[in-house]
């Protein structure tokens, strides 16, 4: 997930995604609009006696809706550093903590496998959003009648956190519940096979959230959305992680002597015939025997047809190009490809000679493969039928 850096803790970088600064508003209006009610199910709740009159005059409604909204926030922030604190010290890398439409995403450059500690990292989310609630409400008691806005944003985050606590704990994998449900079920099951009870358990909660949206609130129908396609997406992930267990990135790539390349000065004209005989849209670029970019398809396209006898190779390639060592493990190689936006990585070895190929299309068929004919990592205990993923045009 992208996002505005706006800062850091702890060495974790802070980012804001741009539906949060859509989200923010539109939960300040929220809250604003509804002071009214709001202030008589705080007043119930805590046992409080905050005038309405005066919380709803002028202004203060709204002002109210900003800093309640920015307060929420906040304690969803404090939530992840939560999951990211305790993942750090049991080693992980935490790549940054994104507040978005949803709420926030704490991005782990690795999930934790060991059953204890995907327990411990996902349970102390909850458990950091009841303390903020706590504390809430003991600065709610603290805090005296005569200062009826400071009594409302307490109250309201005293609420509001301890309801996320009981939302997350819900089994909507990926949420928190979600993976203290994946955890426990791994206690005597392979990863894999836990991972595929939990999303399809994760599958029928938002549909349920789904249909319960319908008739209460239109968000709950968008956030049943991304809790199923979150659920699919992990899933497919990890098994695909266990088919690729001890599988490197020379085991499936195009080696060398097979590779087809092309030199920087090919004009584009003849680049675009050999894409066309051998159905290739992208290859690695040579320059007296060295690699110096990579050109494709959309690359030979920014050119009009007319002006390609004019034009090379060197003209239009990209020359920062994302390599990978034939050492490293398969499941690396498509991390990579997903977080640079490519399909193909030029593959290199200590000496940064081209070695070979890697595309997502090779990655996919070497997954499929597995797959039918079983794998030791016992990928079997893995979703069947999982799709090989979008179709890619032969690289």
């Amino acid at each position: 997930m992208r996002g505005i850096r706006i800062g850091s803790a702890f060495g974790i970088p802070i980012k804001l995604d741009l539906t949060f600064l859509l989200v923010l508003p539109l939960f300040a209006w929220l809250i604003g609009a509804d002071v009214g009610n709001l202030v008589a199910v705080l007043n119930d709740t805590f046992g409080v006696g905050m005038p309405v009159d005066t919380l709803t005059a002028g202004m203060t409604p709204w002002l109210l809706g900003v800093v309640a909204a920015s307060g929420l926030f906040l304690c969803v922030l404090i939530h992840e550093f939560g999951h990211s604190l305790v993942a750090m010290q049991y080693g992980y890398q935490i790549d940054s903590i994104t507040l978005w439409l949803f709420g926030g995403v704490a991005q782990f450059t690795e999930m934790p496998e060991d059953w204890r500690q995907e327990f411990t990292i996902a349970v102390v989310g909850p458990i950091v959003s009841v303390a903020l609630g706590a504390l809430s409400y003991l600065g709610l008691q603290l805090v005296p009648g005569t200062l009826p806005t400071v009594q409302f944003v307490l109250a309201y985050l005293a609420l509001t956190n301890v309801a996320l606590a009981v939302f997350n704990m819900l089994p909507g994998f990926p949420m928190d519940g979600g993976r203290v449900l994946r955890a426990l079920l791994a206690r005597r099951r392979p990863h894999a096979r836990a991972t595929q009870i939990a999303a399809e358990v994760g599958k029928l909660f938002a549909v349920f959230l789904a249909i319960v949206g319908i008739f209460a609130n239109l968000f709950l129908v968008a956030l049943a959305f991304f809790i199923y396609i979150g659920a699919a997406s992990e899933a497919q992930q990890t098994v695909m992680k266990a088919a690729f267990q001890d599988v490197t990135v020379a085991d499936i790539m195009t080696p060398a002597s097979e590779l087809k390349t092309v030199t920087a000065d090919t004009s584009l004209s003849e680049l675009t015939d050999r894409m066309f005989h051998e159905r290739h849209t992208g290859y690695p670029v040579l320059r007296q025997g060295e690699l110096v970019g990579m050109v494709t398809l959309d690359d030979a396209r920014e050119v009009r047809e007319v002006e390609r006898d004019a034009y090379r190779v060197e003209d239009v390639m990209a020359t920062d190009v994302v390599t990978i060592s034939p050492d490293s493990d398969a499941m690396d190689a498509l991390s990579t490809m997903q977080q640079e936006g490519v399909g193909r990585l030029p593959v290199v070895d200590e000496s940064d000679d081209l070695v070979g190929l890697i595309t997502r299309t090779d990655l996919m068929t070497a997954f499929d493969i597995i797959q039918t004919r079983g794998s030791a990592a016992d990928t079997s205990a893995g979703i069947g039928g999982l799709s090989s993923g979008p179709g890619v045009a032969r690289e």
